[in-house]
């Protein structure tokens, strides 16, 4: 009966989440039927992990190196599968000390130096975690693990060759981010490290990191915070709800961005749900904490403008394989540090500062006219 209770306070607890992240005041949205009818699946919580997948790369080959040592997380969390633990670790071993040139064929020439040099780093680490297998010291595989599948993110990054697809033209008139970047923030609370994907969203991502680049976020505090559900922030003092460019005096706005899996260029204006696309997966979901996406109004999908929230929901507490805020908002990125400070954050907390530490020159600014 307990576990009876729990299941249902969790999916009231889901179905009550469906706030419509807008500017000013908040509603309900309930899912609709055909939505409540989808089949489960298994998500992803981690929001480097997501950032890896969604990496537009193909080889087989590392993607079977990042789930295996991903999947040690999975059997540490059952109750410590120690034998399936070894036998992730074997599994990577073997990847990166037999399959190497498989991998590094995806590496372009002049990266292949520097890919060589990391898969040296993950042989070695491979072999050092192996003791801490064998006895089972949980804390140093964690660790060792998150280190080495860091490394496998930065092999997969050399592996991006140009910008996947061209951004419709109608948006040429706002700021993209032709790749990624990492925003620092600092809050009253403490630091935040957002990595912002513009393969996913250039547009969205763009317009966030451009108003980082001009301060705008500096000093602003966070006006909303639901039921520690989200968190949100970049509404500027005045009556004005988003950013008013000072080349043209007016509001800009940002379209609802969304890249759902094997799309090859984002869908704009439109929610996958109005578009008929209920059973799409998206490339970057609300199954991780700390997800970051852009606010906007209830009945405009295109009114985004500077108002973002982070979604704080339990990955626990959330549908697997389908959260219900997929496809309705502009997902464009993950905190991967300070996670622990989202959960501190309320409204009235401030955002002292926020600058971009790495990836500014994949900002495309809009040509003057």
């Amino acid at each position: 009966m307990t576990k009876l209770w729990k299941r249902w306070l969790q999916t009231s607890l889901i179905t009550t989440l469906l706030v419509i992240l807008f500017l000013g005041t908040s509603a309900i949205c309930w899912t609709s039927p055909s939505m409540a009818a989808l089949p489960a699946g298994n998500a992803i919580t981690d929001g480097k992990a997501l950032l890896r997948y969604s990496l537009p790369i193909e080889n087989p080959t590392v993607r079977e190196l990042q789930a295996s040592l991903e999947d040690i997380a999975n059997q540490l969390r059952a109750n410590r599968r120690w034998r399936a633990i070894s036998s992730d670790l074997s599994k990577a071993s073997k990847i990166a000390n037999n399959r190497a040139d498989k991998i590094l064929a995806s590496i372009p020439e002049d990266r292949k130096p520097e890919a060589i040099a990391l898969i040296d780093r993950l042989q070695a680490g491979l072999e050092t975690l192996e003791p801490a297998v064998e006895a089972k010291e949980k804390n140093q595989i964690w660790e060792g693990r998150a280190q080495l599948l860091d490394v496998v993110g930065q092999l997969e990054s050399l592996m991006v060759e140009g910008f996947p697809f061209e951004v419709p033209a109608e948006y040429s008139n706002l700021p993209q981010l032709k790749g990624r970047a990492t925003v620092a923030m600092t809050t009253n609370k403490g630091d935040l490290k957002i990595v912002v994907d513009g393969y996913s969203a250039p547009v969205t991502a763009g317009n966030f990191v451009d108003l980082v680049q001009r301060g705008f976020y500096n000093g602003l505090e966070f006006i909303r915070a639901e039921d520690s559900y989200v968190l949100q922030a970049g509404d500027p003092p005045g009556k004005e709800q988003g950013f008013i460019d000072p080349d043209t005096g007016k509001y800009r706005a940002v379209p609802l961005e969304v890249l759902a899996e094997n799309d090859k260029v984002p869908t704009y204006g439109i929610t996958l749900e109005d578009a008929g696309r209920y059973r799409d997966q998206v490339v970057l979901p609300f199954s991780a904490f700390g997800t970051v996406a852009m606010a906007r109004p209830e009945s405009e999908p295109n009114g985004g403008s500077s108002q973002f929230f982070f979604f704080l929901f339990e990955p626990e507490l959330t549908p697997a394989g389908r959260n219900l805020l997929d496809g309705r908002y502009s997902v464009f990125g993950y905190v991967t540090e300070g996670k622990e400070v989202l959960e501190e954050l309320k409204a009235g907390d401030k955002i002292e500062s926020a600058k971009v530490v790495d990836g500014l020159e994949n900002l495309v600014e809009p040509q003057a006219a």
